[in-house]
């Protein structure tokens, strides 16, 4: 099957993908997107969370073929020419990476929520990032990322 959609604003076309593949799959192994992890398989952690169509999505539950004529932003999209996406870089300023395998899905996670509320409040925060496992950090630096972020927002 071919399957053409829009990644981060540039159409691609991938041939030879099976029915059963996984736009995670397609994104990391045939188009060299890494940034959107493989974790649980079971739209479980929020590791692998993309937009898709402009809604955070799982993409490990999402067939390619669902893809086709739709656009996807991975975690790489969310960046622009001149950096970093300024959650990015409170994730970065807040320490609230460590070993990093979750923070794509909660960087989507966290800049859908900013998307939607400019100063979201703690519980806000909590119920946005609830989907999202991290076995490292604890949280309360994630937390502080997303309050730097959306104070930063806030000051543009």
């Amino acid at each position: 099957m071919r399957v053409t959609t829009t990644v981060n604003g540039t159409e691609r076309e991938v041939d030879g993908v099976w029915p059963g593949e996984s736009l995670l799959y397609v994104l990391r192994e045939r188009l060299g997107l890494p940034g959107s992890k493989n974790a649980c398989e079971q739209g479980e952690c929020g590791s692998c969370t993309v937009y898709l169509d402009g809604e955070p999505v799982c993409s490990c539950l999402v067939a390619a073929g669902q893809a086709i004529g739709r656009e996807v932003t991975t975690v790489e999209g969310l960046a622009g020419d001149g950096g970093l996406h300024p959650v990015q870089e409170a994730f970065v300023e807040a320490g609230a990476v460590q070993c990093g395998f979750c923070t794509p899905g909660l960087v989507v996670a966290a800049h859908d929520l900013l998307e939607r509320v400019d100063q979201p409040s703690d519980p806000e925060i909590r119920e946005a990032l609830a989907g999202n496992l991290c076995r490292c950090t604890g949280y309360e630096k994630i937390l502080d990322a997303v309050r730097l972020a959306a104070q930063r927002q806030a000051a543009r």
